[in-house]
């Protein structure tokens, strides 16, 4: 395709969360796959010191590395800000944008010293139903694009409930790099996986309701499950912990209750802090079991995690809650989406019945579906219209 596309993620500040950092290289990497002259755009909030920027942007660098990006990062001020003195030096600047073809902003953030050198700019919405709300609540202010993109398939479709705020939404699907995460055999002791913050003090209103929107919450219905299924079902959460990594009194008691039941827990910092970690975890996986935020069963929009194609990629099956109708995702083979604790239990006692089949069935729904270049290249055609 050849054009020139900046990616602006949101990850310096998130040095051990290898998860964090793949919902937005799988992104890039399809954008490069489809040809793309790619720069990685990190934007820096003012409060940030310049030795706070230094140490992170050469962690962001060595995470890169592998994937041919460790030197097409560039830094930038958001809003109307500078960055500290010799804060960005040895990373490409605001001046290597001037000509760029198409500013693909994941992070939602304003970058008003960079915008006017591309000549398109769109906006993607990887938090589907969230976001909108947040806009609508004014709790987010959204800058202007050309273009506006959501992994949300229902957002802005007729008998929605989200408010769209007059933005109008095109879908896209969440994408996953074929390449970089191949079909990959389960190691011995596998299980079905998760990987999940498990508290947050995130409370949603929605339509004049106010609830806890934490995964401890989702997965408190379904709390018996791994005394229900043969399967070995596994929890990698991001516990509570002090400076030391050490888990906090209540949660480590939490954690031990939920392996008195039968899930198998580990700490996702062990786990999953690097993007090398979270990649090998899920690769080793039989599957993937979860359970949604409650605003997506909520908002019923249809959304899927960029964790779970990650899954899919692989080749690992996948029993993931409902989170509305949709016109793409099934509710079986390889992908089996349950809507209550007799549905889940449907689902493994599927896998159980042809493991090997349905490793194939997730494997070509990536392929027909979250293929990154397929869905770079389709994002692409749309905002430069």
């Amino acid at each position: 395709m050849g054009i020139r596309v900046w990616l602006a993620a949101n990850t310096l500040l998130y040095p051990e969360g290898g998860g964090h950092l793949w919902a937005y290289l799988n992104w890039a990497l399809g954008l490069r796959e489809a040809g793309c002259d790619l720069v990685w755009l990190e934007g820096i909030a003012p409060d940030v010191s310049a030795d706070e920027i230094r140490r992170h942007a050469a962690i962001l660098r060595d995470y890169l590395r592998p994937y041919g990006l460790a030197e097409r990062i560039a830094l930038t001020p958001k809003y109307d800000s500078q960055l500290p003195a010799g804060a960005a030096d040895g990373y490409l600047d605001a001046s290597h944008a001037r000509g760029a073809d198409l500013l693909v902003n994941i992070s939602y953030d304003p970058y008003p010293q960079i915008v006017e050198g591309f000549r398109r700019t769109a906006l993607v919405d990887i938090d589907p139903g969230m976001l909108q709300l947040w806009h609508h609540q004014g709790e987010v202010e959204l800058p202007p694009h050309d273009a506006y993109f959501t992994i949300g398939e229902r957002i802005g479709t007729p008998g929605a409930e989200i408010p769209t705020g007059g933005i109008p939404w095109q879908h896209t699907f969440p994408c996953v790099s074929l390449d970089a995460w191949p079909v990959c055999v389960p190691s011995p002791d596998a299980a079905y996986t998760t990987i999940s913050h498990w508290y947050s003090s995130n409370w949603i209103e929605f339509n004049g309701e106010s609830f806890d929107n934490d995964k401890r919450t989702a997965f408190l219905k379904y709390i018996d499950l791994p005394q229900r299924v043969a399967q070995p079902l596994e929890l990698a959460l991001c516990l509570g912990t002090d400076e030391q990594h050490q888990i906090d009194p209540y949660e480590a008691e939490e954690a031990r209750q939920l392996t008195d039941i039968g899930w198998r827990i580990r700490h996702a910092y062990e786990v999953a802090s690097t993007p090398a970690a979270y990649h090998r975890y899920i690769q080793e996986s039989l599957g993937e079991y979860s359970c949604a935020k409650p605003a997506y069963t909520r908002l019923k929009n249809a959304w899927i995690s960029d964790r779970t194609v990650c899954y899919l990629a692989s080749g690992k099956p996948v029993v993931v809650e409902h989170t509305g109708p949709s016109d793409f995702l099934p509710d079986a083979d390889g992908l089996f989406r349950f809507r209550s604790l007799e549905e889940a239990i449907r689902g493994f006692e599927i896998l159980a019945a042809d493991y090997p089949r349905q490793c194939r069935r997730a494997r070509a729904l990536a392929e027909s579906l979250f293929d990154a270049r397929k869905v770079a290249e389709s994002l692409i055609e749309r905002a430069m219209r």
